[in-house]
């Protein structure tokens, strides 16, 4: 679609959504077609970005919606698979186009549609996962740093692992010491890392499939010093306090507990309460990552969730760093919603 002014002169080239509350999603600045060859030459500019900045990587998320002017349209790689997201209309229609058009890009045998996340309730699409290209396994094994991991992509949460925390999960590895707990562990991206320089890791979730797996990656990477527990985080969180545990390195990275506006409140206190659990077991000279991937929990919210948690404990902290979402989810600057992941870094003196 073509949109213009009053006058007749142009503004922006999109495509247009039948039911979708936002009606029309923005591709271009230009008097382009928006045709196959568009489509196919942003996919090929984003996939090259990534091998510029990952020239070794055998796993990154290849197109980021609208920070690589595609939006609605998510892809990750994992080794020769292919795992996609169709959050809008326009991207909805053209699954098995952009499937063939970014397998071509990344060289992968494989593409699986992870179109089952409550987005798509938004934008009153169906839930559905399924395979768009390929057959045989849909389960491949890449890298985070030295450490193989697996990953499921018709079976694991969202498009199978958080790439999007990659380059904090190396980070962790590299401040790790003594003993560590890392809550809402996932498939252990966080704990594993910790795991090569701590004494020992204790790593929580309740998700009994995810425990399974992180047992798995530790298993294939000969880490035995991992015990990995299916349980209710927060309320480990409390048992531990309780029984005054102390841990040199704490991470917390929970799922996101507020996804719409009207969710916020609810996902504060949440935030309160697993932040004063942490800050109150570290270790004198402990390290806290704490993270937030809730985008309408902003920066500064979060800023002060940290502050009521370190006042509340009577534990003064440092900030040490302040981390966001891996350089392959760029953020696209004027649309805050993009830079939605926050991850703080702070040292208990």
């Amino acid at each position: 679609m073509r949109l213009a002014d009053a006058r007749g002169n142009f503004i922006a080239r999109a495509f247009w959504a039948e039911r979708s509350p936002i009606a029309l999603r923005i591709l271009s600045r230009r008097d382009e077609p928006l045709d196959e060859g568009f489509l196919r030459a942003r996919v090929e500019t984003a996939v090259a970005r990534r091998r510029w900045l990952f020239p070794q990587a055998d796993a990154f998320r290849a197109v980021h919606g609208e920070a690589d002017l595609l939006p609605g349209y998510f892809v990750d790689r994992y080794g020769d698979l292919l795992a996609v997201q169709h959050l809008a209309e326009w991207a909805e229609v053209r699954r098995d186009v952009l499937a063939r058009m970014a397998a071509e890009a990344c060289g992968a045998r494989g593409v699986v549609a992870r179109d089952d996340g409550s987005s798509r309730d938004f934008e009153l699409l169906p839930r559905r996962t399924e395979v768009l290209l390929g057959s045989g396994p849909m389960t491949a094994s890449y890298h985070e740093g030295e450490l193989l991991l697996q990953v499921d992509l018709l079976e694991d949460h969202k498009t199978g692992g958080y790439l999007d925390q990659r380059e904090n999960h190396l980070r962790a590895g590299e401040l790790a010491r003594g003993e560590a707990l890392d809550a809402f562990c996932y498939h252990g991206g966080f704990a594993l890392q910790l795991a090569r320089c701590a004494t020992r890791v204790l790593a929580i979730d309740q998700d009994a499939a995810a425990v399974a797996r992180t047992r798995e990656n530790a298993a294939r990477n000969g880490l035995t010093n991992v015990e990995v527990r299916a349980a209710n985080a927060v309320e480990q969180l409390r048992a531990l306090d309780k029984d005054g545990r102390k841990f040199d390195v704490v991470v917390l990275d929970p799922p996101a507990f507020a996804k719409r506006r009207e969710g916020v409140a609810g996902a504060l206190r949440a935030y309160k309460e697993i932040n004063y659990r942490g800050v109150r077991l570290l270790a004198a000279g402990g390290v806290l990552i704490t993270c937030s991937c809730s985008g309408k929990v902003t920066p500064q919210m979060f800023g002060e969730v940290i502050e009521w948690a370190s006042q509340e404990a009577k534990r003064p902290l440092q900030l040490l760093e302040r981390r966001g979402a891996a350089r392959d989810h760029p953020s696209l600057v004027g649309v805050p919603e993009t830079d939605y992941l926050k991850c703080w870094v702070l040292l208990a003196p």
